[in-house]
């Protein structure tokens, strides 16, 4: 008893020094980010495009707007695949074998680098039209997304009470009434949390985006054109030998950081008020 009261107080030190030393690091890449990014946060940061090397000011106006344009279609494609194939699974095939397949495809495709997802869309999208696009790179972000969003549905739609949906059903209700009405609106916050977790994944990325949409200098806003985006212009600018672009890279990553952060906070409050 005397060896296990000791062990237990090894172990439980150890995990602690593990946990301390991780929130560290954690807050040390916070912090850089932080003070490094507010340097260059102003009215220009947003309402100007990036400026030719070695001239200073200049924002990333173009690359935000791109940003939001291929992550927005990225959930258009992503939640309507996402939401019908967990409610397919759930309530139509169940524990068939086809469903069993679907979720041994979902855990595989969950657990897939992010660059081979990119590899796969530049071959379907990019190389046939021989050119970039902003609407592959959406592609490439909904197959990261559907997933998690899968995932996270079919879950949920197990919590639902039998007796709720039993009750509807005796009362005449057709089934795509008791799942539009009853499942589908028992786990709304659920499903609104689903997307916003998925969102906040894929919004970091920038392997896939590389192969995709790549990069653009200049504002655009054809979907079909390369189109820049925050992630892929942090990668190209950190590697630049320009010090006004390294200081726009640490912005982008300010505002990733923050926009991350917010997102995330937003839905643990959903689920704690659910």
């Amino acid at each position: 008893m005397k060896w296990r009261i000791i062990l237990d107080k090894f172990i439980t030190l150890i995990s602690t020094m593990f946990f301390l030393f991780g929130i560290f690091i954690l807050f040390w890449i916070l912090k850089d980010v932080i003070v490094n990014g507010l340097k260059s946060i102003n009215l220009s940061f947003f309402l100007e495009d990036p400026r030719p090397p070695g001239m200073e000011g200049g924002g990333l106006r173009n690359a935000i707007i791109g940003s939001f344009l291929i992550t927005s279609i990225s959930i258009l494609i992503a939640f309507p695949i996402g939401i019908l194939t967990a409610t397919y699974i759930s309530e139509y095939s169940k524990s068939s074998k086809f469903s069993n397949f679907v979720r041994f495809v979902c855990d595989v495709m969950a657990s897939a680098p992010s660059i081979v997802i990119g590899a796969y869309v530049y071959a379907l999208f990019v190389k046939p039209f021989n050119t970039f696009s902003a609407i592959s790179g959406s592609f490439a972000l909904s197959i990261i997304m559907i997933p998690i969003i899968l995932k996270t549905l079919d879950e949920l739609f197990r919590l639902v009470p039998n007796f709720t949906k039993e009750a509807a059903y005796a009362l005449g209700a057709q089934k795509w009434k008791v799942i539009t009405s009853i499942i589908w609106q028992y786990v709304r916050v659920g499903i609104l949390t689903s997307v916003l977790l998925s969102f906040s994944r894929i919004i970091g990325e920038t392997a896939p985006l590389l192969f995709t949409s790549f990069n653009n200098m200049f504002f655009e806003i054809n979907l079909f054109k390369p189109m820049a985006t925050l992630t892929v212009n942090i990668f190209n600018f950190a590697m630049s030998p320009y010090e006004n672009w390294h200081k726009l890279a640490w912005s982008a990553s300010f505002l990733i950081v923050i926009f991350v952060l917010i997102v995330n906070l937003t839905s643990r409050l959903l689920l704690k008020e659910h």
